[in-house]
């Protein structure tokens, strides 16, 4: 798995603004962030850091709490009333250490706190969580489930999501049984450590539409536990999976830990209604070979990525007829007409994908 932001150096040359009332303190805390390949901009009190950091607008603010004229809680509340400035990372450092000063910062919109004394790492290693957290909530992920799913990656992969799946109660799961049914209440976030799984609606007719396909390394369930509501679908086994179950309170916890990460959740869970009915108007109007196509080609990429692109399609006829909405007899005619142009190769009952390229570019 790639990890969005694994790549992320500390030397980034942002700017960051230090406020303390302390000459020795802001300089030493200063040259730290200097020599770290920071651009750094200081203040020696709260009223002249409010003025700073709405001409300046650092990237980051490092803000004592006890100061004249203005306290850091004073600065924070300013700063976070400014659209200007109101997303700017904000880290507290604190002589103090009683629990009521940190949980009024927090509820004030404070991102941390660093209790002097501190050490050269301990700073860094805050404002590197910070940015890091910052490249996220700034990134763009695909809307709906998909996009929570990557995020939760991302943050696993970051270090800056604490649930390690591997800590937790493994379930191993045949073919065919079921992970979780519609109507149920949720209870778990799942990670699925191996196997393929997927997820189904079914019509008061009896077919069944597949709404997801999971593979090895997925989160599944996320949506349901941040909504709060019912599953809306059931996730039934493809091929034998080992999934590890996170209990509900310690996954909502990681999530609201970080209120600028929970946000970034819920503007991904309000575009999922978008994103299905997106897949409803091609469902309805692109042409069964336009659907097929893409269906084959959503697979590939969900099973595939990372090995090799020839590797067989190991989905039965008539999941991937779940997956386009159609009657299996008709993929498999549309699925011979592909194998006569030479876009796919059927051996064995197994499909190939030959010219991906083509088959994307089919009209509509």
């Amino acid at each position: 798995m790639t990890c969005l932001v694994s790549a992320y150096k500390l030397i980034t040359m942002k700017k960051i603004l230090v406020i303390d009332d302390n000459a020795g303190i802001r300089e030493n805390t200063a040259e730290i962030l200097t020599l770290a390949g920071f651009e750094v901009e200081t203040a020696e009190n709260g009223k002249r850091g409010v003025e700073k950091a709405l001409v300046a607008v650092p990237d980051l603010i490092v803000c004592d709490i006890m100061m004249p004229q203005l306290d850091g809680y004073g600065v924070l509340h300013l700063l976070k009333a400014n659209a200007t400035t109101e997303q700017i990372p904000f880290i507290f450092l604190t002589a103090k250490s009683e629990r009521i000063d940190f949980r009024k910062g927090m509820e004030l919109g404070a991102d941390d706190y660093i209790t002097k004394p501190f050490d050269d790492l301990e700073l860094l290693k805050a404002i590197e969580i910070r940015f890091k957290k910052l490249d996220l909530v700034s990134s763009v992920y695909s809307p709906g489930e998909k996009g929570a799913n990557d995020l939760i990656k991302d943050l696993k992969c970051s270090g800056l999501f604490p649930l390690d799946p591997s800590q937790y109660e493994t379930q191993t799961i045949t073919k065919k049984l079921l992970l979780y049914s519609v109507g149920k209440r949720p209870r778990n976030l799942f990670f699925l450590r191996s196997g393929k799984i997927k997820s189904f609606k079914t019509h008061v007719d009896g077919k069944e539409y597949i709404t997801n396909l999971y593979n090895a390394g997925d989160y599944i369930g996320h949506l349901s536990l941040i909504e709060d509501k019912n599953y809306e679908d059931t996730a039934e086994v493809l091929e034998d999976a080992e999934v590890n179950m996170i209990p509900k309170d310690d996954f909502l916890h990681a999530i609201y830990n970080d209120m600028n990460i929970a946000k970034k959740f819920i503007r991904l869970i309000s575009m999922d209604v978008t994103e299905k009915e997106e897949r409803l108007l091609h469902l309805a109007y692109d042409s069964l070979r336009k659907r097929v196509a893409t269906a084959l080609i959503g697979i590939h990429e969900k099973f595939l990525v990372g090995e090799n692109p020839r590797k067989i399609l190991d989905i039965t006829r008539e999941d991937i007829a779940q997956y386009v909405g159609t009657a299996t007899e008709s993929l498999i005619r549309t699925l011979s007409d592909f194998k006569a142009e030479k876009l796919i190769e059927i051996r064995d009952g197994k499909i190939r994908i030959l010219d991906i390229t083509k088959l994307a570019a089919l009209p509509s």
